[in-house]
């Protein structure tokens, strides 16, 4: 699997992470959702310098124009519900793309935690190149069934993962637990998952400091 940290160089992704992070700023609830969708945005980017163009001839009002552009648009995936303002920067840069939903949930306490996916809404991901987007990267196995979920209905070309931030752990648990070709795109690795999977020093939970607390 290859991975890339995208805040390894400095640019302005730097920036909306910090506010992410910062405690004092996650109290204003619309300015967290809106650097998610920023970040999504930066990221929707980065990802499409990799992504299949091809040459087409354009009219111009006066005369044409050979230029290069996307042969296909991807297939964006994403998980609910902490996944949706990360989600809405993807949607603005691949605004023709079709797109699938995946609730998924974890029940936690104990010595380990079980993860219940119950609603899937996805396109065909046959042949296509998918774009699975959700915020944190934790203990991977979400996104490792959400993955297995997709494949399930047909083998996609390429999966490329989008996370704002990444655990070790999770990682590891990727490469070891799916076998599709695939690309993870993040932010930033942290140092570690608590005993709690939460990861470290991460920014607390996505979903609720985007939308509320859950009961």
């Amino acid at each position: 699997m290859t991975v890339h940290q995208l805040t390894e160089k400095d640019s302005i992704a730097n920036q909306y992470l910090s506010e992410l992070r910062d405690v004092r700023q996650q109290q204003n609830r619309h300015r967290f959702r809106e650097n998610l969708t920023r970040l999504g945005e930066i990221m929707a980017y980065e990802i499409s310098k990799v992504l299949p163009f091809e040459i087409k001839e354009v009219q111009t009002p006066l005369g044409t124009k050979k230029v290069r552009t996307l042969k296909e648009q991807p297939v964006l995936i994403t998980v609910l519900r902490a996944g949706v303002p990360f989600f809405n920067g993807f949607q603005y840069l691949f605004d023709e793309a079709d797109a699938g939903f995946i609730g998924s949930y974890r029940k936690e306490g104990g010595q380990t935690i079980t993860i219940y996916s119950g609603y899937r809404a996805t396109p065909s991901v046959a042949g296509r190149v998918v774009i699975l987007i959700d915020t944190m990267l934790a203990t991977g196995r979400s996104l490792a069934d959400a993955i297995a979920g997709i494949t399930a209905q047909g083998q996609p070309s390429h999966i490329h993962m989008a996370n704002v931030i990444a655990a070790p752990e999770g990682i590891r648990y990727l490469e070891e637990n799916t076998k599709v070709p695939l690309t993870l795109w993040t932010f930033a690795i942290d140092d570690r998952l608590n005993s709690d999977y939460y990861i470290v020093p991460g920014l607390g939970d996505a979903g609720d400091l985007s939308y509320g607390s859950k009961t």
